[in-house]
């Protein structure tokens, strides 16, 4: 029998996708670099949907802010919505793992942690991929250019690492209160 998705878990996979894109925009400087939540949400995604749904909503957020407002092509938008969906997807294999369904608050910030940094070094691997063979720079130049870029991502990915579980256990018993969270993820 085939299984298919509720009209509330699309709709959730639609409004986290927005959240992911909306919340991209805002940004503020911190230590040489720009931070933004836009990976809390991915995370947090990957929490409340599991890991298929919750990838879709983070890559597809993603993505969406990249063709529309980051003034990327296809490709880059592409990269964009797998690494994201990446994010999103092991961050939830890990909380759910063991039929426990991100119930173990240990657990969930083990999960954001691994899927943040497999986020940053998916962000570090685009780079180095896009600077060697796409651009041409010489390897010194790439080296310097991933070294510069890596504070940033880890400065996102410990702000994303801290306020998704947060997130989770606020926006969780809301929804378990409201009958939502098992729609998610059925």
């Amino acid at each position: 029998m085939k299984k298919t998705w509720s009209v509330a878990k699309i709709a959730f996979i639609a409004m986290l996708s927005a959240v992911v894109c909306v919340v991209t925009l805002y940004r503020f400087p911190l230590l040489g670099s720009k931070v933004h939540f836009a990976n809390a949400i991915c995370l947090l995604s990957g929490l409340l949907m599991g890991p298929f749904a919750g990838g879709l909503a983070a890559g597809l957020g993603s993505a969406i802010y990249d063709a529309m407002l980051g003034g990327y092509g296809i490709v880059e938008c592409l990269v964009t919505f797998v690494s994201k969906f990446a994010m999103a997807w092991v961050c939830a294999k890990i909380a759910f793992a063991g039929g426990q369904e991100a119930k173990a608050h240990g657990r969930n910030i083990a999960a954001c942690v691994i899927g943040a940094l497999t986020y940053v070094a998916l962000y570090m691997l685009k780079t180095f991929i896009f600077q060697k063979f796409v651009y041409g720079y010489p390897v010194d130049a790439v080296w310097v250019t991933m070294l510069s870029k890596l504070p940033g991502s880890l400065i996102n990915a410990v702000a994303a690492m801290i306020a998704a579980p947060i997130l989770y256990i606020a926006l969780a018993r809301a929804l378990e209160h409201g009958g939502l969270l098992k729609k998610l993820r059925a």
